[in-house]
């Protein structure tokens, strides 16, 4: 996986993170505390660091051992947020799970679900990935909105998966796999052509 390049449609890009984005992710994280701070994983062993220069090489260690793609956002050439391709496994599995936020200024513009369709149709088409998958805590309104727009299934849900807000979270699971999109995430998107899905969200599964 390459670390030069982009990809765009419309007024959206992403592109993989540079070293010298650490300060422009510091300021808007920092800035949108109230916003972030709900959906943010955090150390259940000590605090959670803010080292951004740190948490760039790692992610491009990662791009290094092609175990995940690390991208930023762009709106208009502005950099707005997050969104990270990680757990990418291969062969018999060739899987993936994808996350991401964006500053609360551009949200609802369909910049998110833009994003993450242009990064769901690079897997699936040049890596040749199979499934991805998106985990979201029920509470995350935002969030669910983006994968309901995209047409992802509901799988289920998973109980205590991640540290978040200094306890345990339930995550829903949601996926796609390659062969539910032979026209690709984004155009299915931007076509009108993503199927009407009704999602039961049982609140048995939040208890």
């Amino acid at each position: 996986m390459s670390n030069l390049f982009a990809l765009n449609h419309g007024d959206v890009t992403i592109r993989v993170v540079r070293p010298r984005d650490a300060k422009t992710l510091e300021r808007l994280v920092l800035s949108n505390r109230e916003w972030l701070r709900p959906w943010e994983a955090t150390n259940p062993h000590g605090p959670t660091s803010f080292d951004f220069k740190a948490q760039v090489r790692s992610l491009l260690r990662q791009l290094d051992n092609q175990e995940g793609l690390p991208f930023v956002i762009l709106y208009r050439d502005e950099l707005v947020g997050q969104l990270n391709v990680a757990n990418v496994l291969y062969g018999s599995v060739s899987s993936c799970v994808i996350g991401y936020w964006v500053i609360p200024q551009v949200a609802g513009k369909g910049i998110t679900p833009t994003a993450v369709a242009l990064a769901m149709d690079y897997m699936f088409e040049v890596i040749g990935l199979h499934r991805a998958e998106i985990d979201i805590r029920p509470e995350n309104s935002a969030s669910l909105r983006v994968v309901e727009k995209l047409g992802l299934r509901l799988e289920g849900l998973k109980r205590g998966y991640i540290h978040i807000a200094n306890a345990w979270r339930d995550h829903y699971v949601f996926a796609l796999t390659k062969e539910e999109v032979p026209q690709g995430v984004l155009n299915r998107w931007t076509k009108g052509l993503v199927p009407k899905i009704s999602y039961d969200y049982d609140k048995k599964l939040r208890n």
